[in-house]
């Protein structure tokens, strides 16, 4: 996947560096797997479908997540992410050519005619083989192509993406986008593929819906990417997969929405979990280091804007069409009241399961028991595994919450309040309270 120029020529976010090879770095929230070899990610696969069995035998209406890093040999993830940022990139500056720049993801459109005049002066295709992109992949019937359109040129299922050309804003030559794998390297993509299948297809028999976790900014265009293949496999008739989109990235609502059009498009469930994001120190320190931009927000009130900005689009879509899911993954108390409000105020009631809220095990039982109370589908993530594995875990999950303490407060005489309550109504031991 890399140009023909050599690694050399990769773009700044998009190499693997040897001070950042431990992504553990700067990482207190999330777990971090490192390819060893294709054995080990094959015993990931079996570890991954213990898991599904065990959600599926515990709850109806189960999760249960898995990390792409664990499939495959992250640097496919890398080279796969540099491809997508670069073409999504040629196709803004063909806008702003236009006169679209600053415009919404969704709403650039680019005009068939002049975007084909402009591949032609750039040399990358004359207008009659660019005519045959948009006629043979039934695109630009209306005289625009936007950015799904854009999109579909590299997708997977099309001859054409191994013709496609760039132009390198650097040296100003013509690049391929997609040269050719190694033999091994092709191997691997295949075998992470395969991988996400047998999981998503236990999934499926065992009826847990796959949660596909969010990772670092360089590999998460192909993980979504990969992800969106599953979900038009195996979303048909309801949300079995889903994507997670971290609002602290400048990009998430760019991304949101035109993941949802493209399910809207094609007629398939979109199942989302938002989260805030796990990996701001080591991010922001790979961006200061290696210069690029740091594709963080600025300031936590920033993240929590975007957070809502992209969880209310999603609630007016499953007002609108009920082909909607979402998983609020959040320990933000104000966060949680911003999504009741705004289900009672579209109409969404707890009982559809279209809304379902997400807190890690032992934290923020205040805000999970009230919820479960209330009818609310509510989940615990479960961290598991061998003790010297997951105390390293636990304990940067306490490292993270600095304010712990002060929480912890609030939280043992809210916990006690509930320990009162149900003594006094005589369901202290009842399991549906």
């Amino acid at each position: 996947l890399a140009s023909c120029a050599g690694a050399e020529q990769r773009e700044k976010q998009y190499r693997a560096h040897r001070g950042f090879g431990d992504r553990r770095g700067g990482v207190i929230s999330a777990r971090t797997y490192f390819y060893a070899d294709e054995a080990k990610c094959d015993q990931h696969v079996e570890i991954f479908l213990r898991c599904i069995d065990a959600s599926g035998g515990s709850s109806e209406d189960g999760f249960s997540a898995i990390k792409l890093t664990a499939l495959g040999r992250p640097q496919f993830l890398l080279q796969f992410s540099e491809v997508l940022v670069k073409w999504r990139r040629f196709f803004h500056q063909m806008a702003a050519e236009q006169g679209q720049a600053g415009r919404a993801a969704l709403e650039t459109k680019l005009e068939v005619e002049k975007l084909q005049e402009a591949l032609a002066n750039l040399g990358i295709a004359t207008k009659a083989e660019s005519q045959h992109w948009f006629t043979g992949e039934n695109l630009g019937l209306s005289g625009t192509v936007d950015l799904l359109d854009w999109n579909s040129l590299i997708d997977s299922r099309t001859k054409l993406s191994k013709l496609l050309l760039v132009p390198n804003m650097k040296t100003g030559q013509l690049e391929p986008l997609l040269s050719r794998f190694t033999e091994e390297e092709d191997l691997q993509m295949k075998r992470m593929l395969q991988r996400m299948d047998v999981l998503a297809k236990r999934a499926a028999e065992t009826g847990v819906r796959l949660m596909v976790d969010a990772e670092q900014s360089y590999f998460q265009p192909a993980i979504s990417r990969l992800t969106l293949e599953m979900q038009r496999r195996f979303n048909r008739d309801r949300a079995i997969i889903f994507n997670t989109y971290q609002c602290y990235l400048k990009e998430a609502y760019d991304n949101v929405t035109v993941d949802m059009e493209l399910s809207r498009r094609e007629g398939w469930h979109f199942g989302t979990k938002l989260v805030r994001g796990a990996y701001m120190e080591q991010e922001r320190n790979r961006a200061a280091q290696l210069g690029y931009e740091d594709p963080i927000n600025p300031t936590y009130e920033k993240t929590n804007e975007m957070y809502h900005r992209c969880l209310d689009y999603i609630l007016e879509e499953i007002k609108h069409s009920r082909k909607a899911n979402v998983m609020v993954a959040s320990h933000n108390e104000d966060t949680v009241k911003f999504t009741l409000r705004r289900m009672m105020e579209l109409g969404i009631h707890p009982s559809e399961k279209k809304v379902s809220f997400g807190q890690l095990l032992g934290m923020c039982d205040q805000i999970t028991f009230p919820l479960g109370q209330a009818g609310f589908p509510v989940y615990k993530y479960v961290p598991y595994g061998p003790v010297n594995e997951v105390l390293p875990y636990l304990s940067r999950r306490a490292q993270e919450n600095r304010g712990f303490m002060k929480r912890a407060n609030r939280e043992r005489d809210l916990l006690w309040s509930e320990f009162k309550r149900r003594l006094f109504a005589g369901s202290l031991f009842d399991p549906s309270h």
